[in-house]
């Protein structure tokens, strides 16, 4: 593995260099053929990170060059590794572009087609770099949505515009006097556009069946901007491939493809089929060129004396007069046998080239249908859309039965409980479920017999009613033969009125008639004998129903006794059911008595865990235990969470008594957090000041009495409904509250936002330096406009300076920000970022503050070196604002070096900036005096023509300026004293004030003490920190630093 590192090592430094000649495949080869043995570009760019590439163009070229061709052939894990690098890539690219260079400017332009490569293939990962992708792949990516298809043309077009302008460029550096492919210049240049030869050729397949899926979706009036973007890029595209086709140098190595003379149509949808992929070939290579060098060498360049020993050899051992051997003949005929066989060889590869533009057309032909059946695929698939509307439809009313159905399956998940929950129960309860199957199957057996009687009483009702019915029937028939005879009675009746009527009339006539009333005497006699013949028939059916009637009695008196011995039965099985309740009663009765009883051991143990925790408050053993408030919060916010557990738990026991898991549960975690808290916050209150300990010790007494009264209440059966943690809770707060109290205070910023902070200020000092190299070079071009002579030459001078102080300074934040993270990443462990510097708030906020302090002095600087160079300030100005500079970069030098790694690499490129940044500020302070001499006009002092009164009275008022001179100085020296300490009293916290808890009286002015000797100090030094404070963290091993806000 270190051998293929070393390898691509290498090969990295032979393709990347400053010579002006075109990257060599073999080392490109090496160099791709490494990313995919090691899956990834690690090994690419911890060597291409510490290339010199703002030190000269040609080798940044290269790098951009050999960047694209292992983006575009290297492992699929490049991509993510060039993202981490992209403020790299760009940086280099804008240094370039800043100046007028003609690689410099290739370079810029070649940045950003590496970045926008980068941003679209992590925004698609479905595209390769290689963009080798099947139209299969290319209609999923794009899918059917006609926002994403916009949105995706869009890019593509974006793209190849960066992939056109590149090459744009290289070919108007290519003049005419050396525009000859086969100098090494011109390759050097020539070289990259392979690349893009590649990828525009994919892009613009791709850019053509996206505009037709627009189309087919779209209005063409929509769609107008994009056909003329595409028709421009068309023209561009087809320039390049004509200029690059008719140069030499790609002959060679690609062939590229032919364009149509004309864009494709893309109103009329039939034109796809008339598109043609372009399709770029690369050649394969010989194999010599895999050869090391030397060996190629070796084998082509004959040695230079071997034609001379060849002559004499021949002059004195070869065959006399000239006259040729056999073996000359015979490797004669084998060279023009070689001769034949290459020119056939020749033609088998036209052939073959041939064929295979042949195979081509058909595969395009293939590919032309195949869009027809897309088409007629993406039809079906919008049917298939409108289907699956109506399905989501169905699929809604499914849902709706599936929320049913899930509530079902809650409900049975919560009968699944509460089953696991009665285990134990219905494990003591085993002897009564057994006789209480008994008595189950005796209640089956007389259920069985009921049912028996029930069908014998039913069938003996069917009986009944069968011979009811008959009886019925009978009574029915009788009836209707009575009421037929009754009816011929009253017509025998009538008959008999009216023969007596007409007897009566006919009396006269009885003997002609006696014949005829002796005939109806007959009659009624018979039919007087056939009502009696039914009178019998009527008493015969009335006997068979009294008989009938006497069965069913009979019947009915046996089904009464049966079912009154059936009744006595089911009493007293009903008696054995409530007996066997009275047991499970009690059995259910025990088991409340069980979970109570450990609910009561439960509380007993928690109280014994308090009564020990509030015991060692008083303890003097515990004297010697501390504790932060941070951790005190953290606990009592523990405590407070278990606390609403327990208050859960307790609401639950109390709406079901048999289950007590909940809540014993709860009580434990609540009895160790609170233990806890209270041993905690006792040795809190052991380095709190005095107040706030006896405060501090009296709230964790109050808190143990508070948790003893609250599980007291637990244990009683009465007080059990009433008990409330209220005020346990309260109490807990209180403890709370005092440890936020005796936390250390920021300028009202939270730690939670230290961290962002960091960045914020890292970023923003970063930006003001930036500013402040753009302001300087604007205040120099203003310089050379409106000033010339002395003035434009001291103006330059102090303005290059103030510029190379500008650069050290960045180059110092961007270190410093690099060893930033290594100290983050070498020391949060498995805590977050924000968490680090969290518990490492001071050292953040020193880092917050040194960052502030830079960026303010930059400001302050190049505001000085504009009021200098406009003649409107001083010159002492800019001297003091280097001074403070410099001591602003020592500060965020020295926060930076509390917690970093003696060995750390970063750290010595620190100090070896922090060192520069000196040396800069040094080269502003002497350019700056050196330009205030040379521009200050200096008055000769002529003093001949004055008397000696004169001279004295002029020497006497020269010395009164000097001593009002030195007063002022020494007046303003004790304000800037003042003002020194008074901006490190709001800067920080003093150690008196952090014990006694006062804030710092800030408001009373400070009377300056004057010095007993008038002794010069020196102007130019700042006032060393207080060491009253404290000097180092325990828990975080580094030194106090305040936030200044400026």
């Amino acid at each position: 593995m270190e051998d293929e590192r070393r390898g691509s090592a290498m090969s990295i430094s032979k393709a990347i260099n400053t010579q002006e000649a075109p990257v060599k495949e073999k080392h490109a080869r090496r160099i791709i053929l490494g990313t995919h043995h090691e899956k990834g570009a690690f090994t690419f760019w911890s060597y291409a990170i510490g290339l010199p590439l703002p030190s000269s163009s040609i080798l940044s070229w290269k790098f951009c060059h050999v960047l694209h061709k292992v983006l575009r052939d290297g492992h699929l894990n490049v991509i993510q590794d060039c993202q981490r690098y992209r403020s790299n890539i760009r940086e280099t690219g804008e240094l370039w572009g800043h100046l007028h260079d003609r690689y410099g400017q290739l370079v810029n332009i070649y940045t950003k087609l590496l970045l926008t490569k980068i941003s679209f293939h992590l925004k698609h990962p479905e595209f390769p770099p290689s963009l080798e992708v099947t139209d299969e792949v290319l209609e999923k990516a794009a899918g059917t949505d006609v926002n994403n298809i916009f949105q995706l043309t869009v890019e593509m077009f974006d793209y190849m515009d960066c992939e056109l302008k590149l090459a744009e460029s290289v070919f108007r550096q290519l003049n005419t006097a050396m525009a000859v492919s086969q100098m090494s210049a011109v390759q050097c240049r020539l070289a990259p556009l392979i690349q893009v030869v590649q990828d525009c050729s994919h892009l613009y397949h791709y850019a053509v069946k996206l505009m037709f899926k627009l189309h087919s979706c779209l209005p063409a009036d929509t769609l107008q901007g994009h056909r003329d973007r595409f028709h421009e890029q068309f023209r561009s595209l087809k320039n390049f491939f004509n200029r690059a086709s008719d140069m030499l140098y790609f002959k060679r190595l690609i062939q590229i493809p032919r364009l149509p003379e004309n864009p494709p149509n893309f109103l009329r949808a039939s034109a796809l089929a008339e598109h043609v992929k372009p399709v770029v070939v690369i050649p394969e290579e010989a194999p010599e060129d895999e050869e090391p060098e030397n060996l190629i060498e070796i084998s082509m360049a004959p040695p230079v004396e071997q034609p001379v020993v060849c002559d004499i050899f021949e002059q004195t051992f070869g065959p006399p007069n000239g006259i040729r051997d056999d073996r000359d003949l015979q490797i004669e005929n084998l060279k023009k046998e070689i001769d034949l066989l290459r020119g056939e060889l020749d033609k088998i590869k036209l052939e073959a080239q041939r064929y295979i533009t042949q195979l081509k057309a058909q595969i395009n032909n293939l590919e032309a249908e195949v869009e027809e059946q897309r088409k007629q695929k993406q039809k079906a698939l919008v049917d298939n859309e409108q289907l699956r509307d109506e399905l989501e439809r169905l699929q809604k009313t499914k849902l709706e039965s599936d929320k049913s159905r899930s509530l079902c399956l809650e409900a049975e998940k919560k009968a699944s409980a509460t089953e696991l929950r009665y285990t134990k129960l219905k494990e003591k309860h085993s002897e009564l479920i057994n006789t209480h199957a008994e008595l189950l199957r005796k209640n089956a057996d007389t259920a069985k017999q009921l049912t028996v009687t029930q069908q014998s009483q039913e069938e003996v009702a069917r009986v009944k009613e069968q011979v009811a019915f008959q009886m019925e029937q009978v009574r029915r028939e009788s009836e209707m033969k009575l009421e037929d005879q009754t009816l011929q009675l009253e017509q025998v009746k009538r008959d008999l009125d009216a023969k007596k009527e007409e007897l009566a009339h006919l009396q006269q006539s009885l003997s002609q008639s006696k014949q005829v009333g002796s005939d109806l005497n007959s009659q009624l006699e018979a039919l007087q004998s056939e009502k009696d013949a039914l009178r019998k028939s009527a008493s015969e059916k009335e006997c068979e129903l009294i008989s009938a009637k006497g069965l069913i009695q009979e019947k009915e008196l046996l089904l009464n006794q049966e079912v009154d011995r059936r009744a006595k039965e089911v009493q007293e099985l009903q008696g054995k059911l409530t007996d066997k309740k009275s047991q499970e009663q009690a059995l259910q009765q025990k088991l409340l008595d069980d979970q109570f009883g450990i609910l009561q051991g439960t509380v007993k143990e928690a109280e014994n865990i308090i009564q020990d925790a509030v015991a060692k408050v008083d303890d003097p053993l515990h004297l010697r235990c501390t504790s932060s408030p941070d951790y005190l919060i953290s606990r009592a916010q523990a405590a407070l969470q278990s606390v609403d557990t327990v208050e859960g738990g307790h609401s639950r026991y109390l709406a079901n008594m048999t289950d007590v898991s909940g809540l014993v549960g709860a009580l434990a975690q609540f009895a160790h957090l609170t233990a806890d808290t209270i041993v905690n916050g006792s040795a809190t209150s052991h380095l709190a000041p005095t107040d706030h300990a006896d405060k501090l010790t009296e709230t964790c007494r109050d808190c143990g009495r508070k948790s003893l009264a609250y599980l007291n209440k637990l244990k009683d059966r009465q007080s059990l409904r009433q008990a409330s943690p209220a005020d346990l809770r309260k109490t807990l707060r209180g403890l709370l509250q005092l440890g936020q109290e005796l936390r250390p205070k920021s300028l009202d910023i939270r730690q939670e936002e230290l961290g962002d902070m960091v960045d914020k200020e890292m970023a923003s000092t970063s930006a003001a330096i930036e500013d402040a190299v753009r302001r300087i070079e604007e205040m120099m071009n203003q310089a050379r406009i409106e000033s010339s002579g002395v003035k434009l030459e001291v103006s330059e001078r102090i303005l290059n300076s103030c510029t190379d102080l500008m650069k050290a300074i960045r180059l110092l934040v961007l270190t410093s920000t690099h060893l930033q993270k290594e100290i983050v990443e070498g020391g949060r462990g498995a805590a977050t970022t924000q968490e680090f510097y969290a518990k490492n708030s001071r050292w953040t906020e020193g880092l917050i503050s040194a960052s502030k302090a830079v960026g303010w002095g930059a400001t302050q600087l190049v505001e000085s070196a504009d009021r200098v160079v406009l003649h409107t300030g001083k010159y002492e100005e800019l001297i003091v604002c280097s001074h403070e500079i410099a001591a602003s970069t020592a500060q965020l030098v020295a926060a930076s070096k509390v917690k970093a790694d003696k060995s750390s690499g970063n750290l010595s490129k620190l100090q070896e900036c922090s060192r520069t940044v000196n040396e800069m500020a040094a080269n502003v302070v002497a350019s700056t005096k050196s330009g205030q001499e040379q521009v200050e006009d200096r008055d000769t002092m002529d003093f001949s023509g004055m008397s000696l009164i004169k001279l004295k009275k002029e020497e006497m008022e020269s010395q009164v300026k000097v001593l009002e001179l030195e007063k002022t100085l020494e007046n303003e020296r004790l304000r800037l004293g003042e003002l020194r300490r008074q901006h490190y009293a709001l800067a920080g916290i003093c150690t008196e004030n952090a014990e006694t808890g006062k804030p710092a009286d800030t408001g009373k002015p400070t009377v300056a003490r004057k010095p007993g000797i008038l002794k010069k100090p020196p102007v130019a030094q700042k006032p060393a920190y207080p060491r009253q404070g404290p000097e180092q963290d325990e828990d975080d091993g580094v030194y106090q630093a305040q936030l200044v806000n400026f």
